[in-house]
C-alpha cells in the first residue's frame, strides 16, 4: 500500500520524464523545449558534422542547417521561450552553413548561452562564440585552423583570394564575438608546429578561456544559472 510520503516522489519522477511530445522533438530535431524549470528554455544541440549544400553519407552524424535555421527563427518569435542553450560537440563542416547559423544566433535578442562538450572544432568555433556568453567543459577541446576545401581546386590566384576572404569572414566574426584579438587568432590558425598533417592549434578548455576565445569554464549547471541570470536581468530592464 502506497503512503502519502511515496506519492510526491512518484510525482517528481513523472515530472522528470520527458513527455511524448518532447521525445518526438528530440528524435526529429535533436532539440528540446523545457517548460518545467524556473523559466521556459530551449536546448539546441549541434553535433557531428554540420551539413550544408551537399548531403553527407548516411553513416555520418550530422546537423542540418536547413533544420536549425527555422528553429532559431521560431525560438526568437515564441514569447513563451525565454532563452536558448546551444550544446556543441562538433567536428566542423560546411563553412557557409556554420557561419549562417552563427550569425543568426549572434543576432538574437533573447538570452543565449553556449556550452562546448567534447569538441568544438573548425567552424564550431564561430558557433561557440556566437552566444551572448560561452562556456566550455575542462575536458573539451577546440581546433583552430585555416579554411580547407575538399574536391577539385583550381590552382589559380582567384582560388587563393577566395580562401583569404572566407578566412577573414571567420576571423572577423570570432573576434567580434569573443575577447581574442585578430592577430592572435590568425597566429593560432597558422601554427605549423602542433598538428602533424595540418596547420592550426588544439586548445583544451582552460587554454580556450585563457586565450579569450571562450568566456568561462563550466558545466550544465553553470550554463543554466547564466541563462536564468540573463533572463531575469532582461525582465528588470523591461
Amino acid at each position: 500500500m502506497r503512503t502519502e510520503e511515496d506519492r510526491p516522489q512518484e510525482n517528481d519522477e513523472e515530472e522528470a520524464t520527458p513527455t511524448k511530445e518532447q521525445r518526438e522533438q528530440i528524435e526529429s530535431t535533436g532539440s528540446l523545449t523545457e517548460t518545467k524549470g524556473k523559466h521556459t528554455i530551449h536546448c539546441l544541440t549541434i553535433v557531428g558534422q554540420i551539413e550544408g549544400h551537399y548531403i553527407l553519407p548516411q553513416q555520418n552524424k550530422t546537423t542540418k542547417y536547413e533544420h536549425v535555421i527555422p528553429q532559431l527563427v521560431a525560438i526568437e518569435q515564441d514569447p513563451e521561450i525565454r532563452g536558448l542553450i546551444i550544446i556543441l560537440n562538433t567536428v566542423g563542416g560546411d563553412v557557409e552553413a556554420g557561419l549562417a547559423i552563427a550569425e543568426l544566433i549572434s543576432g538574437m535578442k533573447k538570452p543565449t548561452v553556449s556550452l562546448v562538450l567534447g569538441g568544438g572544432h573548425s567552424i564550431g568555433v564561430p558557433l561557440a562564440v556566437s552566444a551572448k556568453r560561452s562556456f566550455i567543459a575542462p575536458s573539451a577541446t577546440m581546433t583552430v585552423h585555416p579554411v580547407r576545401m575538399n574536391g577539385l581546386v583550381l590552382g589559380v590566384p582567384q582560388t587563393l583570394s577566395y580562401f583569404d576572404r572566407m578566412q577573414e569572414r571567420i576571423v572577423r566574426f570570432v573576434c567580434e564575438n569573443s575577447r581574442i584579438t585578430p592577430d592572435r587568432f590568425r597566429e593560432l590558425m597558422m601554427n605549423s608546429g602542433e598538428l602533424t598533417m595540418d596547420m592550426g592549434t588544439v586548445l583544451d578548455g582552460e587554454k580556450a578561456v585563457e586565450e579569450g576565445l571562450i568566456d568561462s569554464l563550466g558545466g550544465l549547471s553553470d550554463v543554466i544559472a547564466e541563462l536564468y541570470r540573463q533572463i531575469e536581468e532582461g525582465e528588470e530592464e523591461a
